[in-house]
């Protein structure tokens, strides 16, 4: 069950909030009659009082009623794979009641168990996943597999199609979130890939890939700005935001240095006091646990920029103003501003 729409993307984070605390009113209200069509199997009605009711949030957010996992059905109001809105979908399963005997809440498509055994119309056609067949393709050094998909059916649909079909199957063989951490290119082919292997094996071959990646790493990174002017970066690898989801709002702690080489990058004194602050900054940050998280620093022209991403209703912001106040070598600055997409770190994220 999918609702589309659209709504301004800018709207603030407290009227957000009370959209979701509203669905949560009215949820409670209507629990009763919900609890009724869904024993009944009534799709229809479902649609006809969810609809409304998950628009209201945001009429971009999609939703759907799937078995659960210990309870009987679950909700789910996701994002869709748009990062825009991923916050606010786990903000609204966040609010959620807790999960009992008949309902839980879900931000995001769940793996399903059973997923060989599932057949759906696909464009009037039966895409049963027992006969879906994948290539997969690890790139060097990468954290991704890149997805080949094929099934018989995907000669008779038209590209827009087969891709829905293929982004269905992965949500319920992985879960959208590990589809959104792990799988890199989806391409749907209408031959089947030399080596393909049964879809079944997908969850077999990301854990493999994942368990490559079970510490924080950091990688450093030297480039050029769009001047010429050399760049060196330190960014947290992997980086993206689908493990951070309430982490939208950006904060970019800029601190200018007085020690520099001829590439205006730092040296002696000011490397050292930089290092000092971002230590700092980095235990204080520590102590807000998943509300916050230091996703990278570039230097660059005689300045390091520190950017972190934060939840709104935490204090990192107010941290990271604090901290400035020590840094002795020219006039630091805080910029805080809404970022769900991560926008600002586009070309580092893996």
């Amino acid at each position: 069950m999918r609702l589309f729409g659209r709504k301004d993307v800018e709207e603030e984070a407290g009227g957000q909030d009370e959209a979701v605390a509203e669905f949560w009113t009215w949820w409670q209200e209507t629990r009763p009659r919900l609890d009724s069509l869904v024993a009944e199997g009534e799709a229809a009605g479902l649609e006809e009082c969810l609809a409304p009711a998950v628009s209201a949030i945001h009429p971009e957010l999609v939703w759907e009623v799937a078995p659960g996992r210990e309870a009987a059905h679950a909700l789910v109001v996701t994002a869709a794979g748009d990062a825009e809105l991923r916050p606010l979908a786990h903000r609204w399963a966040r609010a959620a009641p807790a999960a009992d005997l008949l309902w839980e809440f879900h931000p995001s498509r769940q793996a399903n168990p059973q997923a060989a055994e599932l057949t759906i119309e696909v464009g009037g056609y039966a895409f049963a996943l027992d006969k879906l067949m994948l290539g997969l393709r690890v790139p060097r050094n990468q954290p991704r597999v890149d997805v080949a998909a094929y099934h018989p059916i995907f000669a008779e649909l038209d590209e827009e199609t087969r891709m829905e079909a293929t982004l269905l199957a992965l949500d319920w063989l992985l879960g959208e979130d590990d589809v959104a951490r792990w799988v890199g290119e989806i391409t749907p082919a209408t031959f089947q890939p030399i080596d393909a292997v049964a879809a079944v094996h997908l969850p077999a071959v990301v854990a493999d890939v994942a368990s490559g990646y079970a510490e924080d790493e950091w990688a450093l990174l030297q480039g050029q700005t769009a001047t010429g002017v050399p760049l060196i970066a330190t960014v947290r690898h992997p980086l993206r935001p689908v493990d951070h989801p309430l982490c939208d709002q950006h904060i970019a702690i800029t601190l200018p240095y007085a020690h520099r080489d001829e590439n205006g990058l730092p040296v002696d004194g000011s490397l050292e006091a930089l290092r000092d602050f971002e230590e700092r900054l980095a235990a204080r940050l520590l102590k807000l646990g998943d509300d916050a998280v230091l996703a990278a620093h570039l230097s660059t022209e005689g300045h390091r920029i520190i950017h972190v991403y934060a939840d709104p209703t935490g204090d990192a912001a107010i941290h990271a103003k604090e901290l400035i106040v020590s840094w002795e070598e020219g006039e630091p600055r805080v910029d805080v501003a809404a970022d769900p997409g991560w926008t600002a770190l586009a070309p580092f994220l893996t």
